[in-house]
C-alpha cells in the first residue's frame, strides 16, 4: 500500500488574490481586504469616498454580494458609488474573484499524481469537494480514486484539505470548530480531517490531514506550536499508536528543527516516513524550494504498526518547476513543466509503502 501528501497548489481555481508568484504581493491585498472588511462593518459610513475608493482599487481581486438592501449607488450597471449609510442597510459578503488555471497546469498536477501511484492521497489546497471530484473524474482517468472527501474549512480564501482514496471512507470527524477558548478564532486554519477508512474487514486505517498556519501569517510559530499540540492530543484521545494503523499528514508549513513542530514529532510512538528513509540528510528530505532554500515542510507520520510495516518512501518532484536547477539534484521537470504558472506545484508529493 502506498500513502502520499501533496500540496497541489495550482490545481483548481484559486482567489486571484492569491496567484502572485511573489506571496508579499497577495498579503499586501489580503491586508488592504481587510482594511475594506473594517470600513463596512461600521455602523455609519463616515466616508463614503473612502470606502468607494479602496473598492474600486480592489475590484480586480473581490466581488460584494448585496443579498439584502443595497450598498452601492448605481448608474444603469455601472457602479458609481455608496448608497448604503452604515452596516445596518444592507448585508453582504466580501467574495473573491477566481483565477481560472490553464489546461496544462492541471495535466502536470495529475500526471505527478499519476507518477506517485499511491493509494490514498492526502490533498492540500483543494478547493471544495466539487472541484475535487471533478479533477478526479477528469483529469486522473484510469487512475481515479472511487472514494473522495473535503469539508469547507475556516479559511475564507476557499484553501481546505481533503482526501482521495482506494479504500472505502467509513468515517470522518471534522475539527473546524475547535477553539482556544470560547470566542477565540479556529484553532484549525483550514481543518484537521480525520477519516477513517476500511482497510480491511477487521482493520481499519486512520488519516488526519492538515495544513497548518503559514509563515507569511505566523512568523513566529507559535500559532503553528499550538495547532500541533492540539493534534497531538487528537492522537492521544482517540487513537493507541501501539497498536492503531494512523497516518498524519499534509503541509505543516515549518522544518523539522523548528519549535513549532516539536509537540507533534516528538510523539511517541509516531514516525516520519522522510526520517525513516533517508536519516538527517535535508537533501534528500526536501519538499519545498522558496528563494533557493530546500526545506522539508510536508510530511506524513505514521504510527508504530505501520513503521514495522514500512518499506520505503521518497519524494516526486517532477511537477517542480526548475528543480534541475538546484544543487544536488538529478531528477527533472516534466517537459511540460516550463514556468512556475504551469508546474503541478511548487511541492513534491511525500509519499510511502508499507507492507501490509
Amino acid at each position: 500500500m502506498r500513502i502520499a501528501s501533496f500540496n497541489v497548489q495550482n490545481l483548481f481555481s484559486r482567489a486571484k488574490v492569491l496567484n502572485f508568484e511573489n506571496n508579499n504581493d497577495g498579503q499586501a491585498l489580503l491586508g488592504k481586504i481587510g482594511e475594506l472588511r473594517d470600513l463596512l462593518k461600521a455602523k455609519v459610513y463616515t466616508n463614503k469616498t473612502q470606502i468607494f475608493n479602496k473598492y474600486q482599487a480592489l475590484k480586480e481581486f473581490i466581488e460584494i454580494t448585496e443579498d439584502r438592501g443595497k450598498l452601492f449607488k448605481k448608474s444603469g450597471t455601472a457602479i458609481v458609488g455608496i448608497k448604503a449609510n452604515g452596516a445596518d442597510d444592507w448585508d453582504g459578503t466580501i467574495v473573491f474573484k477566481r483565477d481560472k488555471f490553464d489546461q496544462t497546469t492541471r495535466q502536470n498536477t495529475a500526471k505527478a499524481m499519476k507518477e506517485v501511484k499511491a493509494d490514498i492521497f492526502c490533498i492540500v489546497e483543494v478547493e471544495n469537494r466539487e472541484t475535487l471530484s471533478f479533477f478526479n473524474s477528469e483529469m486522473l482517468g484510469t487512475g481515479k480514486f472511487p472514494f473522495n472527501m473535503c469539508i469547507d474549512g475556516n479559511d475564507s480564501r476557499g484553501i481546505d484539505v481533503g482526501l482521495l482514496s482506494r479504500h472505502k471512507i467509513k468515517n470522518i470527524r471534522t475539527h473546524i470548530f475547535d477553539k482556544k477558548s470560547t470566542g477565540s478564532k479556529p484553532t484549525f486554519p483550514r481543518d484537521c480531517l480525520e477519516v477513517e477508512l476500511e482497510f480491511s474487514s477487521t482493520r481499519s486505517l486512520h488519516i488526519l490531514c492538515n495544513h497548518f498556519t503559514s509563515r507569511l501569517s505566523d512568523k513566529t510559530g507559535e500559532k503553528r506550536k499550538f495547532q500541533t499540540g492540539e493534534v497531538k492530543k487528537i492522537l492521544q484521545s482517540n487513537y493507541d499508536l501501539k497498536k492503531d494503523f494512523v497516518v498524519v499528514a499534509g503541509d505543516f508549513n515549518d522544518s523539522p528543527d523548528k519549535a513549532a513542530l516539536n509537540p507533534l514529532l516528538g510523539t511517541q510512538n509516531l514516525f516520519d516516513v522522510l526520517q525513516l528513509q533517508f536519516g538527517n540528510d535535508m537533501t534528500q528530505r526536501w519538499t519545498y524550494n522558496y528563494q533557493n532554500k530546500q526545506e522539508q515542510i510536508d510530511f506524513i507520520l505514521v504510527s508504530k504498526p505501520l513503521k514495522e510495516a514500512f518499506v520505503q518512501a521518497g519524494v516526486e518532484r517532477k511537477g517542480m518547476f526548475g528543480v534541475a536547477g538546484l544543487p544536488g539534484m538529478t531528477e527533472t521537470a516534466f517537459p511540460t513543466v516550463t514556468s512556475v504558472a504551469n508546474a503541478a506545484s511548487d511541492h513534491g508529493a511525500v509519499w510511502a509503502d508499507f507492507n501490509i
